[in-house]
């Protein structure tokens, strides 16, 4: 069970709300946004504990919060419907910023982005307890010359999925992978998803502008 916090969620579905209205109208929005609600409570009372204070425990609070919208809706939201918002919601203009502070086309950007990811996987280390259900580590610094490599053969989303019957909405969490690696500057290379079947996933990020990374 993960304990419940309105942080996110208060950060999160303004952008959300805005994005349904427009295709649904103020009316259907607010009742469905209620009904989300609830379904994102209960959904968090039988998600795995990763540890609220994870540094990576705000992937599944967010990413709860699509399945959410989506099993609330009850079939008028399609998986290609929520890819579309989950993909406008990303566009915010604020979110971009990110792209001020980390460019993975310079080589402080890329330490930076392996920064982030070792002080998580450090955080693990520290909180052992949430090892066996949280996303675990492997980097690799010589997989690649360029950029920056890891992989994962845990995900709590795709452990979620699995259980509660989500994985024709994973793939849409996977897509946002790729989206955020673009307000970092960074192009994300990508073989295989846990969420499609795959023994990893994986994540190998370079700058945008480069070609050829090796």
């Amino acid at each position: 069970m993960m304990e419940y916090t309105g942080k996110y969620w208060n950060m999160f579905v303004p952008l959300l709300k805005k994005s349904l209205k427009k295709r649904y109208g103020k009316a259907y929005t607010e009742e469905l946004l209620q009904k989300t609600d609830t379904e994102y409570r209960d959904m968090l009372k039988r998600a795995d504990d990763i540890g609220k204070d994870n540094p990576m425990a705000s992937n599944l609070y967010e990413c709860l919060i699509f399945l959410a919208v989506w099993k609330a809706a009850d079939g008028k939201i399609s998986v290609d419907d929520l890819r579309e918002i989950s993909r406008e919601i990303l566009a915010t203009p604020f979110l971009k910023v990110m792209g001020l502070f980390i460019n993975a086309n310079k080589e402080s950007g890329i330490k930076k982005i392996e920064s982030m990811m070792v002080k998580d996987a450090t955080w693990l280390d520290e909180h052992p307890q949430y090892k066996e259900y949280s996303w675990d580590f492997n980097f690799d610094k010589n997989r690649h010359k360029d950029g920056f490599y890891y992989h994962f053969t845990k995900c709590p989303l795709n452990t979620f999925a699995r259980r509660e019957g989500y994985l024709e909405v994973l793939p849409v969490m996977c897509d946002i992978d790729h989206i955020t690696a673009g307000l970092m500057h960074a192009k994300l290379h990508r073989e295989q998803t846990l969420a499609s079947g795959g023994s990893v996933c994986d994540y190998w990020f370079v700058g945008d502008k480069m070609k050829n990374p090796k």
